[in-house]
């Protein structure tokens, strides 16, 4: 069971309830979930302990045990004791949206680093949620002397996690300077990289694939590539060039989950240039492409030159796109999946990767 909580309605920049709720069902289908139901929330400010009101709480435990719901999925980051006191008042199962993007990361990592920057994230996540789970346990007696054996196990919990997240970080450590040698060795070769950056599901793996003949899964869920992938390809002269795929972005995208897969995104801070793939087709584009400009910024790449790829034409209506897809820098339309505007698209990744001046007027246009 879905819930989905709303808080300022004023905000310009806020999703809608339909739209928080077609998403968070997308990424509950992709982790496996099968999705029961949902209850919206519109408190007008947090509460503390819960999140949100008794009322609203008592009302999403009825409807979880009239549905025999197994797990309740909040849209809105969860505090540790909000967790757990949610947990203890609806006796169902509850994770917030961040738990569940980790789910499907934990499903998708297939390469070592892959699978290290998860663990990384799940263990940063985990730790503070220890806090508690021996509590009750420990309550055997007050004063000096007296802690009870609940509360030894969980200092012996949280320091194992604490040493696991320093050795996992050495790991990264060692990955990073693997992958700093081998940028080493493009930059000696003066191979140019083209960074694939975008919102999970608009379609880069697709085009990587039709760029480069490559034969990576794709399919018509979120985060289905998680692990870097870098493949190369010719440019419209003849010139080699090497085309990178990194973990897709999503709006409100928690800092830590960034911070963790940092090392994956410095392929995109060491481009010569940026691909930001968009869904042209999806209704929240605009908005897509407003959250990815927020993690761009997070990532101080902003300041990289950047081509728009208006993915999957072939899905818009008269193959038009909306005036505030057009404002977008140098956007070109193309359709991945059909093999529409490659040629015009490639002629465009040249121009701006060869051009002295990286900040020239736009080019492209937008027939596939």
């Amino acid at each position: 069971m879905l819930v989905i909580v709303e808080f300022d309605r004023r905000d310009p920049e806020r999703w809608s309830m339909p739209d928080e709720l077609a998403e968070l069902q997308e990424l509950a289908s992709s982790a496996g979930c099968n999705v029961i139901g949902s209850i919206n929330a519109r408190p007008d400010r947090p509460v503390a302990s819960t999140l949100i009101g008794s009322g609203k709480l008592e009302e999403i435990a009825q409807a979880a045990a009239q549905q025999r719901a197994q797990v309740v999925i909040f849209n809105q980051e969860l505090s540790p004791a909000q967790q757990r006191n949610i947990e203890e008042l609806v006796s169902v199962k509850t994770i917030d949206r961040t738990q569940l993007i980790l789910d499907i990361f934990a499903q998708r990592a297939r390469s070592q680093e892959g699978k290290v920057q998860v663990e990384l994230a799940q263990l940063r996540y985990l730790l503070p949620r220890l806090s508690g789970k021996g509590v009750m346990l420990s309550r055997l007696g007050g004063g000096i002397g007296t802690r009870g054996p609940g509360e030894q196990k969980l200092e012996l919990d949280r320091r194992r996690i604490r040493q696991r997240i320093s050795r996992v970080m050495q790991e990264l450590e060692k990955l990073g300077r693997r992958r700093e040698a081998t940028r080493r060795q493009r930059q000696d070769a003066r191979v140019p990289v083209v960074a694939m950056i975008g919102y999970t599901n608009a379609g880069k793996t697709t085009l990587l694939n039709a760029l480069t003949c490559a034969d990576s899964l794709t399919q018509n869920r979120p985060f289905t590539t998680l692990d870097p992938l870098a493949r190369r390809f010719r440019l419209p002269s003849g010139a080699p060039a090497i085309l990178t795929d990194t973990v897709g972005f999503l709006h409100k995208l928690p800092h830590h989950l960034i911070e963790a897969f940092k090392a994956t995104l410095e392929e995109a801070q060491d481009a010569n240039l940026l691909l930001h793939v968009l869904d042209a087709s999806h209704p929240m584009a605009v908005d897509q492409a407003e959250a990815v400009h927020h993690v761009v910024k997070a990532l101080s790449l902003d300041g990289k030159p950047m081509v728009t790829v208006l993915n999957k034409i072939d899905q818009v209506a008269g193959q038009e796109v909306s005036a505030e897809l057009r404002a977008l820098p140098n956007p070109i339309a193309i359709s991945a999946k059909l093999h529409q505007g490659l040629a015009p698209l490639l002629q465009v990744v040249e121009n701006q990767i060869t051009s002295a001046d990286q900040t020239s007027a736009p080019s492209g246009g937008f027939s596939p």
